[in-house]
């Protein structure tokens, strides 16, 4: 039953969970004891959403732990380190490094702001970390003071929960008036509904930045519909007290994600002031910190208005009877090519952790009636293809078929985002086996072939593989592109599934992996 000794529990045959050191919206944190090594670890207890049907539920355990065990490929001094990931008695846990030392949260809770040199040199610390997490086609999505780890004695800036802010393959605002995400520290682009990328993470540490000078979010309201509306609609005033920090702060609070402050160049500023103690000027892009620019089409500012509207609907329905409910989650994928035949195609994984949040992460939904469907239906923007190779899946609005040999294709116009099916008979060893030959093919068939991981994972009940990497596109003019292929079999076929995208791109192209996996059916034909 996964108990020991009374109350205490003992999860994946070792961890025993001795003492809760943390709670919030994305579940909660033990100080536990690894008693296969003899070590003290930090286990993280994720809340799966009590109101998805039993096949649901199962979707969303297999996505949390995709998404956690590609975090846990990770490896920078400013990342949490995840040596773990357990599922015991249908619940999803991360187990990581126990760091001796609070959060940021914490630290501001109790002793006020810090100064300029202190938040540049925390803000320097969190770019080398989201440099090393972008690289690898992993975005944070809840970037907030609660999520950055101090350790005591060392100085040492540690970034935790890696992907959970986000329902995979949903946005913030959803159709059904809810909100999934930390309000004061999600980017605008986010909020009214829109693609998302690593510029998103960015736009979090601008907010983040103004937290540390100041106390508090620069969009901080008395209420979560006040919140949304200072993000996409008022005017930005960065506090008086981010003065020091200005060029990079009005820079990372940039409501263009093309116009947003770079990493490169945040790095470059920060350690400027660090070093000199003044921040080099630099004028804000044009039309910057605006709450509607005229070059901004109408369409945009009504659909910017009207979400908000949305979100402040739902927590007057809220209060008459909706449910609050707090959500963590993980998201992630990639994908593969078209244009060079592989032996083989398959798929990848990720997370992060630890701290009480005082701003906690917040899911609001409407209270419905939920029953369980063999697959869910597509969601909006996207519609169901029955393909004649013998399989249904939901594919974007405006995405083209193309074959190549045995490999069916769903592409984006431009061949962007590419959405690849293959169907073949049972192989040898199974999906592992079989995601490990082609990831050994990699470097021949993925120019550039890097960053290459293949994990053990499930679908459905089906023993799957999971592999995941980065390569340099087929042209120049691709540029670096991020592969996630999950692998399966069932009812005597095997079954492969990945999404290939610029690693820029990188979080559209996990919704699109997240929905093609999630109404996947195999068909006759």
């Amino acid at each position: 039953m996964g108990t020991e000794g009374g109350n205490v529990r003992v999860i994946g045959g070792r961890y025993r969970l001795e003492a809760i050191i943390g709670r919030g919206g994305m579940g909660v944190i033990w100080r536990s004891s690894d008693t296969l090594l003899g070590r003290q670890v930090a286990v993280k207890e994720l809340a799966v959403d009590e109101t998805l049907s039993e096949d649901e539920a199962a979707q969303q355990r297999e996505r949390m732990l995709r998404e956690a065990r590609a975090v846990a490929q990770l490896r920078h001094p400013n990342i949490i380190v995840v040596h773990d990931v357990v599922l015991h008695e249908g619940r999803p846990y991360i187990v990581m490094d126990l760091l001796d030392g609070g959060s940021l949260a914490d630290r501001i809770a109790r002793q006020g702001p810090v100064d300029p040199v202190e938040a540049a040199r925390i803000g320097l610390a969190l770019l080398g970390a989201l440099r090393v997490a972008h690289a690898a086609g992993v975005l944070h999505r809840d970037l907030k003071p609660a999520n950055v780890l101090l350790e005591a004695g060392t100085a040492r800036v540690v970034l935790t929960d890696f992907g959970i802010a986000q329902v995979a393959g949903a946005t913030t605002l959803t159709e059904s008036g809810g909100f999934v995400g930390s309000p004061e520290y999600t980017a605008p682009e986010r909020m009214s509904g829109g693609g998302a990328g690593a510029g998103a993470d960015l736009w979090s540490l601008g907010a983040l930045l103004c937290a540390a000078l100041t106390g508090e979010s620069p969009f901080r309201r008395d209420s979560l519909g006040g919140v949304l509306h200072a993000v996409v609609y008022e005017e930005i005033q960065p506090p008086p007290e981010a003065a020091p920090l200005l060029p990079v702060v009005r820079g990372l609070l940039e409501r263009d994600p093309a116009r947003r402050l770079g990493l490169d160049e945040a790095e470059r500023l920060l350690r400027a002031y660090v070093a000199t103690g003044a921040t080099p000027q630099q004028a804000p892009p044009p039309g910057a910190y605006t709450p509607t620019r005229p070059d901004m089409p109408a369409v945009h500012r009504q659909k910017i208005s009207t979400r908000v509207l949305l979100v402040a609907a739902a927590l007057v329905a809220a209060a008459a009877g909706a449910v609050l409910a707090a959500t963590a989650l993980l998201a992630g994928r990639d994908g593969n090519t078209p244009q060079t035949p592989t032996s083989s195609a398959s798929e990848p994984s990720r997370t992060g952790s630890a701290s009480v949040s005082p701003t906690p992460t917040v899911t609001v939904t409407r209270s419905e009636t939920r029953t369980a469907t063999p697959r869910p239906t597509a969601p909006t923007g996207y519609r169901t293809v029955r393909d004649a190779k013998g399989f249904s899946l939901a594919v974007p609005e405006g995405f083209t078929r193309s074959l190549d040999g045995q490999r069916v294709f769903y592409m984006s116009p431009r061949r962007t985002f590419r959405i690849g099916v293959r169907v073949t008979g049972t192989q040898e060893g199974g999906p592992a086996a079989a995601q490990r030959r082609a990831a050994a093919d990699g470097p021949s068939t993925n120019p550039g072939y890097r960053d290459g991981k293949v994990t053990d994972t499930s679908h459905d009940g089906h023993d799957a593989a999971l592999w995941e990497f980065t390569w340099d596109g087929f042209s120049t003019s691709e540029g670096a592109r991020r592969t996630i292929d999950l692998c399966w079999e069932e009812g005597g076929r095997m079954y492969d599934v990945w999404v290939s995208a610029p690693v820029s791109r990188i979080d559209e192209a996990r919704a699109y992996f997240d929905a093609a996996v999630d109404t996947f059916a195999p068909s006759a034909g």
